[in-house]
């Protein structure tokens, strides 16, 4: 069961049912060339609110295949998700600068205008890799669904090879879960990892 906090952004309302701390397990799995690459691992996703109107996203993940029961740590990732909106006067930015003037969506009518034609709310979500790589994903959160797909991937010189992604979360049964299909290492977009995860807070 779920509790909407009512002291919530109006804009963060769409994605309150990821807020939290959710623990579990996946599967890795991305065929390169011949080769697959398969490992289990374990994750712990938080998904936070500042009173800002975004939801702040932290994932770690480890290794659970190893000799001996060993635990490694294997990835993490930050970032930030928001309802795609063009950003007014009133919004903060660029960087520090406070906004002017009141917040247009402060309730949840004004944010209910931003539904798309299909029922949902369109989403930008900046993810970041300690890697090297930046992404920026386009989708759409719709009920207990979110479908992401990259709009641009930006590397560094040093980073691996990584040209774009898509990503589905879903809640089902209370528990998250996802799946993570990516374009990398000279290979086309294909599956490469996938979770299930229960909230822990």
């Amino acid at each position: 069961m779920f509790d909407l906090d009512a002291s919530l952004p109006a804009e963060v309302v769409p994605l309150s049912w990821l807020l939290g701390v959710w623990e579990g397990s996946g599967v890795l799995s991305y065929k390169v060339g011949v080769e697959t690459r398969e490992h289990e691992f374990g994750q712990r996703v938080a998904f936070t609110q500042d009173g800002t109107p975004h939801v702040q996203y932290q994932s770690s993940t480890w290794l659970t295949d190893g000799e001996d029961g060993e635990v490694r740590p294997l990835f993490s990732e930050i970032g930030y998700w928001r309802l795609a909106r063009p950003l007014g006067e009133a919004d903060p930015g660029p960087a520090m600068l406070p906004g002017i003037g009141e917040p247009v969506f402060q309730t949840a009518e004004a944010v209910e205008t931003l539904r798309n034609a299909q029922g949902g709310f369109d989403l930008e979500v900046a993810i970041v890799h300690p890697g090297g790589v930046s992404e920026l994903y386009l989708g759409q959160v719709k009920g207990p669904r979110i479908d992401l797909a990259t709009d641009a991937v930006v590397r560094t010189a040093s980073a691996k090879e990584y040209a774009a992604a898509t990503r589905l979360y879903g809640l089902v049964d209370d528990h998250l879960l996802w799946a993570w299909d990516i374009a990398a290492l000279g290979q086309d977009l294909r599956t490469h990892a996938s979770g299930r995860l229960a909230r822990r807070e």
